[in-house]
């Protein structure tokens, strides 16, 4: 059987509006605070913002480098932080127990070491992936292959990231605290549906876009028109909220074709055995 969109967008709405309260507060405290906070204390998030609004690939880059560089630190703990609220998140929304949520937050806490270190395997696999196709085509010295191994790099590390985007269910709601087996696992999970769960992907993403650019703009105009401070504190806050929103949302998404994808494992193994 292949992963149906409809059932797992319908799954995700049952799980939101359920769960909406709870999803609410940790979403609010894990990521809207911390990040609508960073975003208003360093100076240097405008220059990325500026830097971003000129569609300058170049200036982008030379900036989040920058901000980076100097806040490495401080980026870790809000990593942290956000994936101790992303675990626990799905902990609350699929967990049969109906876990508290400070023992959803004990469980996140207690695995996001194990989330962290699987991130950056993906991470790791990406970027070899992705240098090793487009330095290939760069070597040839032509134009055209140096091009089509960029597209082709773009290609595999969409699959790749479709491949691996169960890795936090499957520590959360599975409790896997391998990394290694967290991925093979997501892996695993995802065989056969890579497509379908990539145009699931992609039209959510789309829609949040759409959404999120509708929001800045008109929630953004009073703070714009009351001046350069109000604007800068306005899109701290409209971030942090778009930001929050989106995690919520996704959560919802996750849990539910988790859920699908593992119920669509479980009926394929007799099959296989037999």
């Amino acid at each position: 059987m292949k992963f149906n969109l409809d059932t797992a967008w319908k799954d995700a709405s049952r799980l939101l509006s359920r769960n909406l309260g709870l999803l609410a507060v940790v979403a609010g405290v894990f990521f809207f605070l911390p990040y609508a906070g960073v975003a208003m204390a360093l100076p240097e998030m405008g220059d990325l913002q500026a830097a971003q609004a000129s569609g300058n690939f170049d200036l982008m880059a030379a900036a989040a480098s920058d901000l980076y560089a100097s806040y490495w630190w401080l980026f870790l703990v809000l990593a942290i932080i956000q994936g101790i609220g992303l675990l626990a998140m799905l902990a609350l929304v699929r967990q049969r127990a109906n876990p508290t949520v400070g023992e959803a937050l004990a469980a996140g806490g207690r695995s996001v070491l194990s989330y962290i270190a699987a991130q950056l395997l993906q991470v790791a696999l990406i970027v070899f992936v992705a240098v090793l196709l487009t330095a290939i085509g760069a070597l040839t010295g032509l134009q055209a292959l140096a091009v089509l191994g960029g597209i082709v790099a773009f290609v595999v590390t969409c699959y790749i990231v479709v491949k691996l985007s169960l890795v936090a269910p499957v520590i959360a709601i599975e409790g896997e605290r391998n990394p290694v087996r967290a991925l093979r696992r997501s892996w695993t999970l995802t065989r056969g549906q890579s497509f379908r769960l990539f145009l699931f992907y992609l039209l959510l993403l789309v829609a949040f876009m759409v959404l999120s650019v509708v929001i800045t703009l008109v929630l953004g105009l009073p703070f714009a028109l009351a001046g350069e401070q109000a604007a800068l504190l306005g899109e701290g806050v409209l971030s942090g909220l778009v930001n929050a929103v989106m995690v919520v949302v996704a959560v919802c998404v996750l849990a539910a074709v988790h859920t699908q994808l593992a119920r669509l494992g479980h009926e394929r193994t007799p099959s296989a055995d037999g």
